[in-house]
């Protein structure tokens, strides 16, 4: 049985064009989600994972109508797989089934673009990272307090004033106070 899943990012989008290409295909089920493919949470893709049979094949539209990343693509592939579920993707026309030499070739190759797809994140990041540091940026969060309500919250911590109080009149909460008088 092909078993089709469908996927747009925002409630405004539309899945007519996957759901027809889809159809088209000979999918007999079909599930569907209207949410950001970065989610965790895609009831839709859970509900067919759930749904599928060994022998059947789960087809998309698109290959990142699937996966989050390369990485998360592949582990549900494997998954797949591994429960004797093919996988099919229209627009690439790229059919993963682990029984033929094709399929392990092409599981091969997406576990290799996948590491090389973290790697290259990574990569990417610590550039950004240093080149913001060569400018002075640490990153990270702004402090909440500048050197002159420092100043007075140290004033008034050391004259007793209790915590709550100074707390209230920066208009911060008791925790940060504490974490200010740390440091």
């Amino acid at each position: 049985m092909k078993v089709g899943y469908a996927r747009v990012s925002t409630s405004v989008q539309n899945l007519d064009l996957q759901m027809d290409s889809l159809h088209n295909h000979g999918c007999e089920e079909i599930f569907t989600d209207k949410v950001s493919g970065a989610k965790d949470k895609r009831s839709g893709l859970e509900e067919a994972l759930r749904f599928v049979r060994p022998g059947d094949t789960l087809v998309v539209w698109r290959l990142d109508r699937l996966g989050r990343n390369m990485q998360h693509l592949i582990q549900i592939v494997n998954d797949l797989n591994e429960r004797g579920i093919s996988f099919h993707s229209l627009q690439e026309n790229i059919t993963m089934d682990k029984s033929s030499a094709t399929g392990q070739s092409m599981f091969h190759l997406f576990a290799a673009f996948a590491e090389f797809e973290r790697n290259l994140i990574q990569e990417r990041s610590e550039a950004g990272r240093a080149a913001a540091r060569a400018r002075g940026r640490l990153g990270g969060r702004p402090e909440k307090l500048d050197n002159k309500e420092l100043e007075m919250l140290r004033t008034l911590a050391a004259n007793g004033t209790p915590i709550k109080d100074i707390a209230q009149m920066l208009g911060v909460s008791r925790t940060t106070v504490y974490r200010y008088l740390e440091k």
